[in-house]
């Protein structure tokens, strides 16, 4: 039998601390699962081959002992008798597949750690897989929040869109991944919000931008204009002399604020001015005489 090295197994180096050895093992558990890979006997060989480098390399003494030893493990044994001091075995790992039958685990694993990881394999409990799920939404869907039934698995699961959710935005819910073994936990649902934008705004958090036209008479002259809000059309007021690119703030007018409610946040609204065309000769006449002045 052959050295096994659980860190290339696990795609990470010696150096990796707890959590890098936990997200590697849950990106390849994931990539190589049984349940996404039917039929596969590579697909679930390295399967297994995970699941052994994570039990090791999860658990601080397993890991201390495969550190110590290396490829050396054949008179790991030896070297363990000459210490008084003994070593708790067995730590449950991530997703499983196996059940902890004794042939998943490598010859090499069962010299090193002893036989015993046989008998206790069947009794560890395994946390069940992770699931992850996009869902998809119009910006007008998330300015309130509001339930929605999704199905998962042949499971309908219940849950709360947050109002002011982000494109790409993951949140987990815990519980509603796979089921877990020998009586252990349940794995989670983690669920990516798609956001497309069906309205005439630009989205920057809580904020929101929009350009307007304005007459070039309603520039000059000041006036009133009515403008659309996600909430409904509001009246506003123009200075006169505004200036093409001017930029005004609708205070509370933007998107509500994530996880906080009641908050939103404003809307920026940005003058664009309008230049006339098809002009009359009346019009023209006007505007000879405007140059005059030297505006």
């Amino acid at each position: 039998m052959e050295f096994i090295d659980y860190y290339k197994v696990l795609e990470i180096d010696k150096k990796a601390s707890e959590k890098d050895i936990k997200g590697a093992y849950r990106k390849l558990a994931r990539k190589y699962h049984p349940d996404l890979n039917p039929n596969d006997l590579e697909a679930e060989k390295k399967f297994k081959q995970i699941n052994e480098a994570n039990e090791v390399l999860s658990d601080p003494e397993k890991r201390k002992k495969y550190d110590e030893y290396g490829k050396d493990w054949q008179h790991a044994e030896e070297f363990e008798k000459a210490k008084s001091s003994g070593r708790q075995q067995g730590r449950p790992g991530g997703y499983t597949y196996s059940s902890g039958r004794a042939e998943d685990f490598s010859d090499f694993f069962e010299s090193m750690f002893g036989g015993s990881s046989r008998t206790q394999g069947r009794n560890v409990r395994y946390r069940g897989q992770d699931y992850s799920a996009e869902l998809k939404l119009n910006l007008t869907d998330i300015r309130v929040a509001h339930k929605q039934t999704l199905n998962l698995n042949n499971k309908k699961i219940r849950l709360t869109i947050p109002a002011g959710v982000e494109d790409g935005q993951t949140i987990k819910i815990s519980g509603h991944g796979g089921e877990g073994i020998n009586g252990g936990p349940n794995g989670d649902l983690y669920i990516t919000f798609s956001i497309f934008n069906n309205t005439s705004f630009k989205r920057d958090g809580a904020n929101l931008y929009k350009t307007v036209n304005l007459p070039l008479t309603t520039a000059v002259l000041g006036g009133e204009i009515t403008l659309d809000t996600l909430d409904g059309k509001v009246k506003m007021k123009v200075k006169p002399e505004t200036q093409n690119g001017s930029k005004v703030k609708l205070q509370g007018k933007g998107f509500p604020k994530y996880k906080k409610e009641g908050e939103f946040g404003d809307l920026f609204v940005t003058y664009i001015i309008k230049m006339p065309s098809k002009l009359s000769q009346k019009q023209k006449e006007l505007f000879k005489e405007l140059a005059k002045t030297n505006l």
